[in-house]
């Protein structure tokens, strides 16, 4: 097995083409998220919060469009109202009478099955719906992580090299390696093993520190998926998942070739995150805040697109004792308020209130949240419409917050509303 040679990359738009438009994209968005801990305890993984303003979910979209591709279906499980909310609120600007669509597939029984039984399962119980799209080309994608891709350049590799599979891939820390699909692959790109989530496996060739890991991003032509899927339903063994059974079982009699995911200019591997667990969540956030972060969020050649609060201006104030209300090193969201209070190297949602004489440090603060008086807040994440009451400490003891929050492994302090024995918003 050889090392994947760069293959892609993106920073430009991507016009749509025939290829683009003769694709349906199906986003799976129905997992419950569960490393998350409490902040997936109201909301579905891909609705939860990201990066100032945006959603997970828009991240993969915002590819979509900008890739050219404007027909995509998104299936829905699992406490799903607010991202169906958001869904309608961002993207009713496709035009169905121009062949451009959102569709929102729940699980609705269409099947003899039930509830979606695993990410295979969600895109066969859709099947006649798929099949009355009529597209060439299925791209199956995950709605839960962070990146910038041009698929189109991907359905291009998949045409060119005649496979019947197509699986995004990128490089991970060998010690992150046990929460990934990992695969070997030879000199031609071509997937000559593929296990979801070992408990140990094989390094790249020359790279010990890293394995080579599917980023749930798949390329099929329709009609061969379809047949897969049904094959796939029928086997009482099998768990009805991409990664633990359609891709391994497709290596027995198919081609299905890697696509490596890499900058265009450097040749390197490209900006990728799953945002699985409370400690990568927050990690990905505060990455933002960088001189030159990875991730551009800034680039209007590749926008993310997602709904926005019509807010005021974010308002730094002084307080009562002509202390000033200060953010450095920091991104704050429109309608914030930070009064007399220091905020430092963070990421403030929209409309959260700081008040006076409190000290922000690598936090998080999701939307509507009110920081209390002279608080002390460190290493957290303060979820959706948190008030903290006057004075508190958080990530100062780990001992005392152990006691009223979650606290992840490399030590994040997670508070949500009911942890603080308040009234859950359903805002975001």
């Amino acid at each position: 097995m050889n090392a994947p040679t760069p293959q892609s990359g993106t920073s430009r738009g991507h016009c749509a083409s025939p290829l683009t438009r003769d694709t349906l994209a199906i986003i799976l968005a129905g997992g419950k998220g569960t490393r998350l801990g409490s902040l997936t305890s109201h909301r579905v993984k891909p609705a939860v919060p990201f990066g100032g303003h945006f959603r997970l979910i828009d991240f993969p979209l915002s590819n979509c469009v900008n890739s050219g591709i404007r027909r995509i279906g998104v299936t829905t499980q699992y406490k799903a109202h607010s991202l169906i909310q958001d869904l309608h609120q961002t993207w009713s600007f496709l035009r169905p009478e121009l062949g451009e669509y959102l569709e929102i597939l729940p699980a609705q029984q269409r099947t003899e099955g039930g509830w979606y039984a695993g990410t295979a399962d969600s895109v066969y119980q859709n099947q006649d719906i798929i099949r009355l799209h009529d597209a060439s080309h299925l791209l199956v994608l995950g709605g839960d992580h962070v990146y910038k891709m041009d698929y189109g350049d991907m359905l291009s590799a998949h045409v060119q090299s005649g496979a019947d599979v197509t699986v995004a891939c990128i490089p991970v820390p060998i010690d992150r390696a046990s929460a990934f699909g990992i695969m070997d692959i030879d000199s031609d790109n071509r997937v000559t093993a593929f296990t979801e989530k070992p408990a140990k496996c094989a390094s790249m060739p020359g790279d010990r520190d890293h394995a080579l890991a599917s980023m749930g991003i798949y390329v099929f032509d329709t009609d061969y998926a379809l047949s897969r899927l049904l094959v796939d339903t029928a086997d009482p063994d099998s768990s009805h998942d991409f990664g633990r059974d359609i891709i391994p079982a497709a290596l027995h009699d198919s081609t299905v070739v890697a696509y490596p995911f890499c900058n265009a200019r450097t040749g390197s591997p490209a900006y990728w995150r799953d945002v699985g667990d409370i400690d990568s969540y927050w990690e990905a956030n505060l990455e933002l805040i960088g001189i030159a972060p990875e991730l551009d969020i800034y680039d209007q050649r590749w926008p993310i697109l997602s709904w926005q609060h019509q807010a005021p201006p974010a308002k730094f104030a002084l307080d009562g004792t002509g202390r000033p209300g200060e953010a450095i090193n920091s991104m704050v969201a429109s309608g914030s308020i930070v009064s007399g209070a220091r905020v430092e190297n963070s990421v403030l949602f929209s409309r959260v209130t700081i008040d006076e004489g409190s000290i922000v440090e690598e936090s998080v603060i999701l939307d509507h949240a009110r920081i209390g008086r002279d608080t002390r807040i460190r290493r957290a994440i303060i979820d959706t419409g948190c008030v903290i009451p006057d004075g508190m400490c958080i990530g100062h003891d780990r001992t005392v917050d152990g006691c009223r929050f979650e606290i992840s492994t490399n030590g994040i302090v997670l508070v949500t509303p009911e942890m603080l024995e308040q009234s859950v918003l359903h805002l975001r």
